[in-house]
């Protein structure tokens, strides 16, 4: 498989950076105070290429599949949930609804592959190019050109929303396997260090789950190259927001990513833009530390550090909208905040005491 990867050009540039840095040093406050949020500042900046940066209409997107792995019994919840919560979200009763609404943010879910016909609605987006991929243990999950249409539909459905800033959230019962095969295969991390009880398995079942992936993974052991293995683990939706991704890093959106499913897809992405990879990083917050198994080593595997640790295990992209709050108090500081010489207020100094409690 060929794949054409969108241009990603570091957000590197010194002079902006001097300066953002200039006036989070002088803003009333000493200096590094505010930890995080700080640099959250300096990091949008560099991304939109601007001093002064502004957020505008903030998308989150869920992207939805089923999965064939799903029959082999490594979810504690049946296929036909993925439906069910997709209308749930639809309907505005899924906690990324409701954390959507609080915070204004414009919620599209995607069909990506999920195994049913939805009546078309606002708040809908349909990207099918499969109803439901196969079974990964019996064979590729997604066929070639099936993955290859995935990524080019999220690149298209980007094109097509509005805003400077990307929530990806995802949904589908078995994803968190899709996401272990391909942790473990891209990190080289033994299956161990990867899988974990996903949507609640208790210790039978994490067993069973854990002998079915390993399966999995024998089975296509000569698989070599980033889409083969995309195509081989699945899923649909993980396939589409990789293409969301790409687009979003080209486009030099802020991609705020929720836990382990859309982190895959982030690792994907990035390993697919090869030399491109730390800058399309630089574009990625990643919102949380899931309570999912494998999803800290992974953040360490790529070198970043979440800004939440509540013990998530959710999904839908809910992480994400809990930390959108702090990335918009990280510009509304940077812009609202005076000066020292703006308020009057002393500096340090000669001796290096702060006058500013």
């Amino acid at each position: 498989m060929t794949l054409s990867v969108p241009v990603i050009d570091s957000v590197d540039d010194g002079r902006l950076a001097a300066r953002v840095q200039q006036r989070l040093d002088r803003l009333t406050k000493p200096q590094g105070a505010l930890g995080r949020l700080e640099a959250l500042a300096l990091q949008v900046a560099l991304v939109q290429g601007h001093a002064a940066p502004r957020w505008q209409a903030p998308q989150l997107v869920v992207f939805a599949a089923d999965h064939g792995l799903a029959a082999q019994g490594v979810s504690a919840y049946p296929a036909a949930v993925t439906a069910q919560m997709v209308k749930n979200m639809l309907a505005g009763g899924a906690a990324v609804s409701v954390l959507a609404r609080q915070h204004g943010l414009a919620l599209t879910v995607v069909d990506c592959g999920v195994d049913h016909d939805f009546t078309p609605q606002p708040g809908l987006h349909v990207a099918k190019v499969c109803c439901g991929s196969a079974d990964s243990s019996l064979g590729p999950a997604l066929g070639a050109a099936q993955c290859e249409a995935a990524i080019a539909n999220g690149r298209t459905l980007l094109r097509g929303l509005p805003g400077n800033v990307l929530l990806l959230g995802e949904m589908g019962i078995a994803n968190t396997s899709a996401a272990t095969l391909l942790m473990s295969r891209l990190t080289g991390l033994p299956l161990s260090d990867c899988v974990g009880c996903g949507t609640g398995l208790n210790a039978a079942g994490l067993a069973r789950k854990t002998a079915v992936l390993q399966r999995v993974l024998q089975r296509h052991a000569a698989v070599e190259g980033t889409l083969p293995l995309l195509a081989a683990f699945g899923g649909a939706e993980i396939a589409t927001m990789v293409g969301a991704v790409l687009q979003a890093a080209h486009e030099r959106r802020v991609v705020l990513v929720d836990g382990f499913i859309t982190t895959a897809a982030v690792a994907v992405a990035a390993a697919l833009a090869g030399a491109a990879a730390p800058a399309l990083l630089q574009r990625c917050v990643f919102a949380h530390g899931s309570a999912e198994a494998g999803h800290g080593a992974w953040l360490r595997a790529l070198g970043v550090r979440p800004l939440l640790d509540l013990g998530l295990r959710l999904g839908e992209g809910s992480g994400a909208a809990l930390a959108w709050p702090l990335l918009v108090s990280a510009l509304q500081l940077l812009d609202g905040m005076a000066s020292f010489e703006a308020a009057g207020v002393s500096g340090r100094s000669a001796a290096g005491a702060d006058h500013v409690a």
